[in-house]
C-alpha cells in the first residue's frame, strides 16, 4: 500500500472518529437536558395559563362571543310583535309601567317594524328579512328573548355585559374564563379580542381587563386588517438565540424588579407577555395565515364581498383560534356603538345586518362541518335592545328591560326559543335572564360553577357573578 493510500485511509478514519465525537457531544447535551427536565417541574405546570380541570364535565371547551356594540333591535330581528303594528303611532298604553329611557322619550308614539317575518327551520323560529343567512342556521340556535340588564346607557350596558355590573372595577367574562380554565395552546393568547374597525369600543380595554385578578388573564386585542398581530416577525438580522438571550436577561431583570412589588400583577403579566410573544413567533404566523383556507371557505364567510370582508375575516380568524386551543374569542361588530340607532334605524340596521349576517352564518356552518360546533359555544348579542317607542320619528331608544340574545353549539340544544317579552317588546316577562344568568350559563356550559370560581381579593372571596345567577337549564334540555 502506498504512502498516499495510507494517508487517505487515515483521513477517513479521522473524519469518522470526529463525526462520532460530535454525535457524542450532542448525545451528552441531550442527556443533560433530560436530566435537567427531570429535576425541574414541567414548565407548563408552572404557567398561570396552564390548562385546568373543570368543576364538572363541560359541554363546551371555548367561547366565541359575537358582540353587537350599540344595541341591536330585537323587535326588528328575532322578536316579532303584531300588537306593535296595530298600535303604531299611538302612545304606550297606560297599562304599561313607564320605563326610564336614556333619552327620556317615554311619551313618543310607538314605531312599527317594517320588517317581513318568516318562520325557519324545523322548529319554526321567527327571524326577520334582515338576517336571511342566520335564518338558515336556526336549528342550531337557541334564541333567548327574555334578556334584561341594568345598564341604561352604553357605558353601563357594555360594562355589565362584559363584567356583570354596570360600574367599573370587575374582571371581564373572558378573563374569568381564562383564570378558571387556562388555555390549551400556550403559544397563542388564551383570550383574544378583535374589532371590526378602528373605532373605540365604549369603555375601551376595560371590557377585556382583569381588574383585581392577575393581569396575565386579560384579553389580547388583535388588529383589523392584513396584519392581525403587530411586530410579530423577528428582524432578519436577529438570530433566535440572540433574541432568546435578550429575553432571558430581560426576564431576570423584570423578576428582580417584581420581587419587591408582588401586589402589581401587571409586572408578571408583562414578563409573561414577552415570553408569549417569543413563542408566538413560531405559532402565530400559521394561525393567522388565511391563505391556507380554500376559496370556498373564504366565500362562505363573505370575504369575497366588500360589505362582509372585514367581519368575515374576523369570524374566520376566530374559528382558526378556537381550532388551535384559544379559550375565549370576542368579536366586536359595529365598534364605536354603530348599532345605536336613535334615528334612521332602517338605514343603520340594514347596513350593519348586511355586513354581519353572512359572516356569522358562515362561522356556524364552518364550525359545524368541521365538528367544532359541539365544543365551541357561540354567543350573539349586544348590551341591550331597542324600545318599541320611536325616537326622532324613525329611530329607537335603548331598551335594557327586554331584549334578545342567542347561543349555539357547546352543548346548547338548537331550534328553540326561550323566554319572551310583552306584546310590545318592552319588558322581559317569561324565562327572564339577567346578565348574571347569561354569564352563569356560559360558565356552566364550560364546566365552571360560578359560585366555586373564586379569587381572594383583600381577604374576601370574589366570584364572577357576585354570588348570583342561575343556569338556564332549557339551553340543554329544550
Amino acid at each position: 500500500m502506498s504512502n498516499q493510500t495510507q494517508q487517505n485511509i487515515n483521513r477517513r478514519e479521522l473524519l469518522f472518529q470526529a463525526g462520532a465525537g460530535f454525535g457524542g457531544i450532542a448525545l451528552n447535551a441531550l442527556m443533560a437536558q433530560q436530566a435537567q427536565s427531570a429535576a425541574i417541574p414541567d414548565r407548563k405546570s408552572l404557567s398561570p395559563l396552564a390548562s385546568k380541570q373543570t368543576h364538572f364535565p363541560a359541554t363546551a371547551k371555548s367561547v366565541i362571543f359575537l358582540f353587537m356594540e350599540g344595541g341591536p333591535s330585537h323587535i326588528d330581528l328575532f322578536d316579532p310583535k303584531p300588537e306593535l303594528q296595530k298600535l303604531a303611532g299611538k302612545p304606550l298604553p297606560e297599562s304599561f309601567k313607564k320605563p326610564i329611557t336614556a333619552m327620556g322619550e317615554v311619551n313618543s308614539p310607538l314605531l312599527a317594524s317594517k320588517r317581513k317575518w318568516k318562520q325557519h327551520g324545523e322548529a319554526g323560529t321567527w327571524v326577520s328579512d334582515w338576517l336571511p343567512h342566520t335564518a338558515t342556521c336556526v336549528d342550531d340556535i337557541a334564541v333567548l328573548r327574555g334578556c334584561w340588564t341594568n345598564g341604561i346607557n352604553h357605558a353601563g350596558g357594555v360594562c355589565q355585559m362584559n363584567t356583570c355590573i354596570p360600574l367599573a372595577g370587575r374582571p371581564s367574562l373572558g378573563s374569568w374564563v381564562t383564570y378558571g380554565l387556562g388555555t390549551e395552546n400556550e403559544s397563542l393568547p388564551a383570550f383574544v379580542v378583535i374589532q371590526d374597525n378602528n373605532g373605540t369600543v365604549v369603555n375601551g380595554p376595560r371590557n377585556w381587563g382583569t381588574a383585581f385578578i392577575p393581569a396575565v388573564y386579560q384579553g389580547t386585542r388583535l388588529n383589523t386588517g392584513k396584519t392581525p398581530i403587530s411586530n410579530l416577525y423577528r428582524p432578519e438580522d436577529i438570530f433566535p438565540t440572540q433574541e432568546a438571550g435578550k429575553l432571558d436577561l430581560l426576564a431576570k431583570l423584570n423578576q428582580r424588579h417584581a420581587a419587591s412589588r408582588k401586589q402589581q400583577s401587571e409586572l408578571d403579566a408583562r414578563i409573561e407577555s414577552y415570553e408569549l410573544a417569543f413563542r408566538m413567533q413560531a405559532a402565530a404566523p400559521e394561525a393567522v395565515d388565511l391563505s391556507q383556507e380554500t376559496k370556498e371557505t373564504q366565500e362562505l364567510y363573505g370575504m369575497d364581498q366588500k360589505e362582509t370582508k372585514v367581519y368575515g375575516t374576523n369570524c374566520l380568524l376566530a374559528r382558526r383560534m378556537v381550532e388551535r386551543g384559544v379559550r375565549f374569542v370576542q368579536l366586536y361588530n359595529g365598534a364605536g356603538s354603530k348599532w345605536d340607532s336613535h334615528s334612521s334605524i332602517e338605514k343603520r340596521h340594514a347596513s350593519l345586518c348586511k355586513g354581519m349576517d353572512k359572516c356569522v352564518a358562515g362561522l356556524l356552518k364552518d364550525l359545524k362541518q368541521r365538528g367544532l360546533l359541539d365544543s365551541t359555544l357561540v354567543v350573539w348579542g349586544g348590551e341591550f335592545g331597542r324600545t318599541p317607542m320611536s325616537e326622532k320619528g324613525d329611530g329607537r331608544d335603548h331598551n335594557p328591560t327586554g331584549f334578545t340574545m342567542w347561543m349555539a353549539g357547546g352543548g346548547v340544544k338548537g331550534g328553540q326559543t326561550i323566554g319572551g317579552t310583552d306584546e310590545l317588546g318592552l319588558y322581559a316577562v317569561e324565562d327572564r335572564m339577567h346578565v348574571r344568568d347569561i354569564h352563569t350559563s356560559i360558565y356552566h356550559l364550560l364546566g365552571l360553577n360560578n359560585l366555586k370560581l373564586e379569587y381572594r381579593h383583600k381577604g374576601s372571596p370574589e366570584r364572577p357573578t357576585l354570588n348570583e345567577g342561575e343556569f338556564m337549564k332549557k339551553l340543554v334540555t329544550g
